[in-house]
C-alpha cells in the first residue's frame, strides 16, 4: 500500500524535513468540473502534494438567515441558498475527481461543512480530514469527526486559546492524529494581521502536536516565513486568475506564485542547516586568499 504523502512529517522527527503543501481549491472551481481538473492539474505541476476541496449539504450548512438573501452571480441573481447548491459537486463530479487525482498521481480531500458531507466523504479513501474555522467551536461536529481516527487538520482562526484547547481535548479522547493550523480568517489577510508567531506560541502551548500555516494573504513570503518557522502543513488557496468570479479568488496564488512558493518552501532544510558553527572547506579557499599569513 502506498503511504500518503501526508504522513511524511508525522514519521519524520526533522521539524523541516518536510513540509506539507496542500493547494486549496475551495469553491474557487465555481461548480465547473473542467475547471476543477485544471486547478488540480495546476497544482500538480507547482509540486503540492495534495488538493482540496470543500463539501457542503447546502440546506443544512448555509445559516438561516442568509439563505434568501440575494446574490449576484454570472448566472444572475439568485438566493444566496440556490447560488451554493449551483456551485456544490455531487457523487458523479468527485468520482471523476477521484479518478482524476489517482491518474495524475496527487493527494485530495475535502473539508465538509456538516455531518451529511462527512459521511459522504467516507466513501472515499482519503488522507487526511480538514476542519475548518468555522467548523473548530461545533464540538458535536469535532466529536464526529475525531471517531474516524483519521489524520485531521484543524484550521484555528477566529479563535481564542481556549476555543483550542476545546477542540484538542476531543481529539486526544478518541486517540485521532491532529495538526493545527494557525489560521487568520479574513479574505484577503493584511500583513499587520497575520501574526506569524502564533505558530511558535502554538508549539509551545501543544508539544505534541505538529503546527501548520493555512493562509489568505496575497502574496508568497508569509507561508515561506511560516515554513521557516516549523509549520509542517502549508495549506494556501489556488486559482487559475485572481480576477475570476469568487469570494476566495482574491485570497488566491495563480501558478507562478504557487510555484515560486513550493519551491522556497522546499529549500529551506538545506538553508537551515544543523545550528552548528562551522568553518567550512569552502570557506577556508576564501580564508587563504584574504586573510594575511601569520607570521609575514
Amino acid at each position: 500500500m502506498r503511504v500518503s504523502e501526508a504522513q511524511k512529517f508525522w514519521t519524520n522527527g526533522n521539524e523541516f524535513a518536510y513540509c506539507y503543501v496542500i493547494g486549496e481549491i475551495g469553491i474557487n472551481h465555481n461548480g465547473d468540473l473542467d475547471l476543477a481538473k485544471k486547478l488540480i492539474q495546476m497544482a500538480k505541476s507547482a509540486g503540492c502534494d495534495a488538493v482540496k476541496f470543500q463539501k457542503r449539504n447546502p440546506d443544512e450548512a448555509v445559516p438561516y438567515h442568509l439563505k434568501d438573501v440575494p446574490r449576484e452571480t454570472p448566472w444572475g441573481i439568485m438566493r444566496y441558498l440556490d447560488y451554493k447548491k449551483k456551485i456544490e459537486f455531487g457523487k458523479n463530479e468527485y468520482d471523476e475527481i477521484d479518478n482524476f487525482c489517482s491518474n495524475i498521481q496527487i493527494e485530495w480531500s475535502a473539508s465538509a461543512w456538516d455531518k451529511t458531507s462527512l459521511d459522504f466523504l467516507k466513501q472515499y479513501k482519503l488522507p487526511f480530514n480538514k476542519v475548518a474555522s468555522a467548523m473548530i467551536t461545533n464540538l458535536s461536529f469535532l466529536s464526529e469527526v475525531a471517531l474516524q481516527k483519521k489524520l485531521t487538520f484543524l484550521s484555528t482562526g477566529m479563535c481564542i486559546l481556549d476555543d483550542i484547547d476545546q477542540a484538542v481535548n476531543i481529539f486526544r479522547k478518541q486517540s485521532c492524529p491532529i495538526v493545527l493550523l494557525h489560521t487568520v480568517s479574513t479574505y484577503p489577510t493584511s500583513y499587520e494581521d497575520l501574526n506569524l508567531l502564533t505558530i511558535k506560541t502554538l508549539r509551545s502551548r501543544y508539544p505534541n502536536i505538529p503546527i501548520g500555516y493555512s493562509g489568505h494573504e496575497s502574496s508568497v513570503t508569509p507561508s515561506i516565513l511560516a515554513a521557516a518557522l516549523g509549520a509542517v502543513v502549508i495549506e494556501r488557496h489556488i486559482t487559475l486568475d485572481r480576477t475570476m468570479y469568487g469570494t476566495d479568488q482574491s485570497a488566491s496564488l495563480e501558478l507562478r506564485g504557487l510555484s515560486k512558493m513550493i519551491s522556497e518552501i522546499r529549500k529551506i532544510p538545506l538553508t537551515m542547516g544543523n545550528g552548528n558553527k562551522e568553518f567550512t572547506l569552502k570557506e577556508k579557499t576564501v580564508a587563504e586568499k584574504l586573510r594575511p599569513i601569520l607570521g609575514e
